[in-house]
């Protein structure tokens, strides 16, 4: 046994504090967990009946949203006989993996939100692909790795079958850093530690640690080594930043991806983006069943009566032209005494004194913000991309971009918030339409549900109106999308987490994973290289160009081969709309089943009553949702896959 190992697992511990923290159970359970059988999936959800597959009447369902939640919502429903209509506001669906095309020279892309992994505990995720017949749209990474920039060696995660503790075993056997995990079982805060690290239960992690941040918990002699070496990086790869993550909900992230998981860290990526590998697919499936797929629409009113959604009204047409109102929040870091900026990331929108017109901020070219340019030659706009200009008053001037920025009407203001709506929409020229069905399932983000509540005629159910009004977005995600004009050598896995930088938090070579990178690489001799940074703080980085170029800056420091390269292209992506999951946000949050009955939610937002994270906590909400309808209308329930959903010392 290596020392770490012994230091770990064989120290002399107070008897006393062992059987106080865990128990005589837990102990016992410890020392019986087979290492020589895989642990299985748990089924969370199954039928005992025998109950039939398809609803016994006819049957419509209104899902709101085309991310993956509501993706596989739509998907199973329309798999039993439930006539689907599935409406997306942006032009793509896919949500937060959806793809869109851009041009890069005389060479076509299409261009996501940023690398997924498809981990293998992502069950249902899985089940579906499976049911798909897609699994050759994806390619195993074979392993996974992370890398501090200094203070560290690089760690480095392989598939598993085990589950804890034998995963811990085999980690501190490979691990290079092992003796700098200061864990020192003797001291009973370290225990503790233990104990709630190897210990997740739901409701009761929660009730003990959910009024914590993550900050503050590990703020009080916690092991230096195990929080440097892992809590910091994975707890933002929950795209959560730790100054705002409640304690509790990062026990149940750690509890799926690492201590009840037995699949280990490695996982898949696309061959191809993620619209064509599995978000097409999806949709052609939905098709085929006879749903309704509805993108580039927007809903416009939600209609309620005696506690109950008695229909929706949409349009079609993007936010640009449609004359839908809507609310967006003042950004205070960008606003100044001669402009206020409302909105962040990639939809922005600036707004002088006194003005009765908004001028969205976002590049018409290839959709990044454009930024304010004020000196003694030019006033107006420039984009930190590709450097198209525009005048003050949005109106394009020179750059690849062809049409001018998109303006739009202040209807009202309240406090710190506008409402606006377009501003160049011909009246009655987008008409309408309503539609009425027997259910209705909310799969936006948190922004677009909020939306979808202040568009509400008629008296909300107060506790849903509650609940919504409660949810808190995180802070903003960034991805940097870099095409150079030479390759490098690499060791490290081709997906690989960072530590330690100022603003990334990973890397991607896009030119060893997607067929289309690979092929324009062994064309060109050049490389496309994708830096991400999950949580930053806006007040750091408050404009895309400080992001970009901090983004470039420690590109190089972390691949010192290229300096001195051609950046031939940049891409930059930056939303604010991954969901927040702050102290004391557990009690409140909406789960699937909501107190309305003919409304459901499904997102990675929800509440969920055993553990997942990121895509397949989206999937599994959304097969959620439908498992709710087809047992209210007698019909077999899709089994539910998940990790064991309690840790083996549980308390």
């Amino acid at each position: 046994m290596s020392e770490s190992l012994e230091g770990l697992f064989a120290q002399t511990l107070a008897r006393r504090n062992v059987l106080k923290l865990f128990g005589v159970g837990g102990i016992a359970a410890l020392l019986s967990y087979s290492r020589l059988s895989k642990p299985q999936p748990i089924v969370f959800q199954q039928d005992r009946l025998e109950l039939p597959l398809q609803v016994g009447r006819d049957l419509k369902a209104v899902v709101i949203g085309g991310g993956l939640a509501g993706l596989a919502t739509a998907y199973e429903l329309s798999q039993r006989g439930v006539a689907v209509t599935l409406i997306e506001r942006s032009p793509q669906l896919g949500g937060k993996i959806a793809s869109w095309p851009i041009q890069v020279g005389d060479d076509h892309f299409m261009m996501e939100h940023g690398f997924h992994g498809f981990f293998p505990q992502y069950y249902n995720l899985f089940s579906l692909i499976n049911e798909l017949e897609i699994r050759q749209n994806f390619k195993s990474l074979d392993y996974y790795s992370l890398v501090y920039k200094e203070g560290y060696a690089p760690e480095v995660f392989r598939p598993s079958n085990s589950a804890f503790p034998w995963n811990i075993v085999d980690l501190a056997i490979s691990s290079s850093n092992r003796l700098k995990w200061g864990i020192n079982l003797t001291h009973m805060k370290h225990l503790e530690v233990f104990r709630e690290i190897t210990g997740f239960r739901n409701p009761q992690s929660y009730n003990r640690l959910d009024h914590l941040s993550m900050a503050e918990w590990v703020g009080d002699d916690f092991p230096k080594g195990l929080y440097d070496l892992y809590f910091l990086p994975f707890a933002k790869s929950s795209l959560n930043a730790p100054d705002v993550l409640s304690a509790g909900e990062l026990m149940q992230f750690f509890h799926f991806y690492f201590f009840g998981n037995p699949e280990g860290l490695a996982f898949n990526g696309t061959c191809q983006d993620m619209g064509r590998s599995l978000v097409d697919p999806m949709v052609e499936a939905i098709k085929a069943n006879g749903g309704e797929v509805l993108t580039g629409t927007t809903v416009s009113q939600v209609r309620w009566d005696e506690g109950k959604i008695t229909g929706i009204s949409y349009q079609k047409g993007s936010v640009a032209t449609n004359p839908v109102p809507f609310w967006v929040e003042r950004n205070p870091l960008l606003s100044n005494d001669t402009l206020e900026y409302f909105g962040a990331g990639d939809q922005v929108y600036s707004l002088a004194p006194g003005a009765k017109t908004a001028l969205s901020l976002t590049c018409t070219h290839q959709g990044c913000s454009v930024q304010r340019q004020v000196d003694t030659t030019a006033d107006g706009y420039l984009c930190p991309c590709h450097g198209a200009a525009y005048a003050s008053d949005g109106q394009v001037l020179a750059g690849p971009a062809q049409d001018n920025l998109t303006a739009f009407k202040v209807l009202q203001r309240d406090g710190d918030r506008v409402q606006l709506i377009a501003a160049n929409v011909e009246s009655g020229g987008n008409p309408s339409h309503d539609l009425t069905a027997d259910y209705y399932i909310m799969a936006a983000d948190i922004p677009g549900i909020k939306s979808l509540f202040a568009l509400a005629e008629g008296t909300v159910e107060p506790i849903l109106a509650q609940q919504v009004d409660e949810l808190q977005v995180a802070d903003p995600f960034a991805v940097g999308r870099f095409w150079l004009d030479r390759d490098f050598d690499w060791e490290h896995s081709w997906f690989t987490s960072l530590s330690g930088y100022r603003l990334t938090d990973s890397i991607t070579l896009y030119h060893r994973i997607q067929e289309d990178y690979i092929d324009w690489a062994e064309r060109t001799g050049g490389s496309v290289v994708e830096l991400h940074a999950y949580c930053y703080k806006e007040k750091e980085f408050p404009t895309q160009a400080d992001i970009l170029d901090t983004f470039e800056t420690e590109l190089y420091e972390i691949v010192p081969e290229l300096k001195g390269a051609t950046i031939l292209h940049r891409q930059l992506v930056n939303q604010k709309n991954f969901a927040g999951f702050p102290p004391g946000s557990f009690a409140n949050r909406p789960q699937t089943a909501t107190t309305t009955d003919n409304l459901l939610f499904a997102g990675d937002w929800v509440r969920m009553p055993f553990p997942c994270g990121l895509m397949e906590r989206a999937v599994s909400s959304g097969l959620l949702a439908a498992n709710t309808i087809l047992q209210r209308e007698g019909a077999k329930r899709r089994p539910i896959l998940t990790v064991n959903p309690e840790g083996v010392l549980k308390i």
